[in-house]
C-alpha cells in the first residue's frame, strides 16, 4: 500500500498570453516534487500523438523531469506498472477514454493511484476522466467508448473551462450552467465542480483545495449553483456520501 491518493487536476493546458502548462507550472513542480523522476504521459486524447509527446516532453524536461509516453510503449500496462507518476493531456475526452478502456488501462491506472499512492495530474480530459464519468464533458462523441464510466480518482463529475453566460450575447443557445443543470435532473447525479480556465483542483488525500487565478462554480443536485475563490477548502466532495447532494 502506498501513501494517500495525490491528484492535480488543472481545467486547461494553455492559459491566454502563455504557453504549454506555463500557468501552472509552479504548482506541477510543487505537486512532483523532487521524489519523481520520470512521468508517463498519456497522449491518447489527440489524434498527432508524437507531435503533442513532443511538447509534452519539452515542458517537463524544462521543469527538470524525463517524460515517457505511453504510446511509445509495447506494453501499455506495463508502462503504468512501472510509472512513478502519470500525466493524462487533454484533447477530446470520448477519444481517450475509448483509447484507456481499448488499451485494458482503467483498473490499472486505479490502481496505480490510488492503492500506490503515485502522482496523477490530468489537464482538460485528462481531468474529466479523473472523475466518476464523462457526462458533465464539453466534447462531442466522435468516438464511442464503452462505457461513460471512467476512472473513479474522485466520486464528483468536473467541467473544465467552464464558461459563464454572456449577458451580452445574441446566442441564445445552452449555457454551460444550463446543461449542467440538465445532468442534474437525472437521478443519483453526483456534484459537479466548474472549473475556469486557470484553476485546478489539488487532492490530497481526504484533502481538496482550489488553486489557481480564477474561481469555481459549484453544482449540486437540487440547490443553486455557488461561487468559489481559490483556497476554498472542497474536501467535502471527496465523501461519496455528500450530505450536500440528495
Amino acid at each position: 500500500m502506498g501513501g494517500p491518493r495525490r491528484l492535480l487536476l488543472i481545467s486547461n493546458s494553455t492559459l491566454h498570453g502563455g504557453g504549454y502548462l506555463g500557468h501552472c507550472q509552479q504548482h506541477i513542480q510543487s505537486f512532483l516534487g523532487q521524489k519523481v523522476k520520470r512521468v508517463l504521459f498519456i497522449p491518447y486524447a489527440l489524434h498527432d500523438r508524437d507531435a503533442y509527446a513532443r511538447t509534452a516532453r519539452e515542458k517537463f524536461e524544462s521543469l527538470g523531469y524525463g517524460l515517457d509516453s505511453i504510446h511509445e510503449s509495447g506494453d501499455p500496462v506495463e508502462a503504468v506498472r512501472k510509472s512513478e507518476a502519470i500525466f493524462i493531456g487533454g484533447g477530446n475526452t470520448f477519444r481517450l477514454l475509448k483509447a484507456l478502456y481499448d488499451n485494458s488501462l482503467i483498473h490499472e491506472i486505479r490502481k496505480r493511484v490510488l492503492e500506490d499512492g503515485i502522482p496523477y495530474m490530468g489537464s482538460s480530459a485528462g481531468t474529466n476522466v479523473a472523475t466518476v464519468s464523462i457526462n458533465t464533458t464539453n466534447d462531442m462523441p466522435i468516438v464511442y467508448p464503452p462505457s461513460l464510466q471512467a476512472l473513479g480518482l474522485v466520486p464528483f463529475n468536473i467541467n473544465p473551462h467552464y464558461l459563464d453566460p454572456d449577458i451580452k450575447t445574441t446566442h441564445m443557445g445552452e449555457t454551460r450552467e444550463e446543461r449542467i443543470r440538465q445532468y442534474h435532473e437525472e437521478p443519483n447525479t453526483p456534484p459537479v465542480l466548474g472549473l475556469r480556465e486557470g484553476t485546478m483542483l489539488l487532492v490530497e488525500g481526504d484533502k481538496a483545495t482550489l488553486q489557481g487565478v480564477t474561481g469555481a462554480r459549484l453544482f449540486l443536485r437540487g440547490k443553486k449553483p455557488t461561487e468559489h475563490e481559490p483556497g476554498t477548502d472542497f474536501s467535502f466532495l471527496l465523501t461519496d456520501s455528500n450530505p450536500l447532494n440528495p
